[in-house]
């Protein structure tokens, strides 16, 4: 069985944002977790400060995707942002296998866009034209 021998392709993925489902991105970074760690000393500890993991913290997570003449929804969304009154949205990342089957799925609850990015400008390249968009959200399942 090739699943116990080899490790799963990171190019097949699919991504549903809120309603949007199977959305097409480029490229997925920033799925991170983390923790910070507390020193604590006992005030009679003769063995001077202990470690203690703190709360845990997530990264932003980025997606890129090339830009298309009539797809401005990102752009309309981060726009329409106010104190505290974006639409949140559950955004669900798969990592697939070769049948196009979830192996791995990461699930951000009440996610919002942050941050996007248009394209960059070169008038001497010879590539797609891709944007950005960074989420925050506040908290993160793990399903494998």
């Amino acid at each position: 069985n090739q699943d116990q021998y080899w490790p799963l392709p990171k190019f097949y993925f699919s991504v549903d944002i809120g309603e949007f489902t199977d959305l097409s991105f480029q490229e997925i970074s920033g799925i991170d977790i983390s923790t910070e760690s507390i020193e604590y000393r006992h005030g009679n500890s003769p063995n001077g400060t202990i470690n203690m993991p703190s709360m845990i913290k997530y990264g932003d997570v980025t997606l890129k995707k090339g830009v298309f003449t009539t797809d401005n929804r990102f752009i309309d969304w981060i726009s329409s942002v106010k104190l505290n009154t974006s639409q949140r949205v559950t955004m669900v990342i798969r990592l697939l296998n070769q049948n196009g089957e979830p192996e791995t799925t990461w699930e951000f609850t009440n996610a919002f866009p942050i941050q996007v990015t248009p394209t960059d400008l070169n008038s001497t390249a010879n590539e797609a034209a891709i944007e950005s968009i960074v989420f925050t959200f506040e908290e993160m399942r793990i399903v494998i």
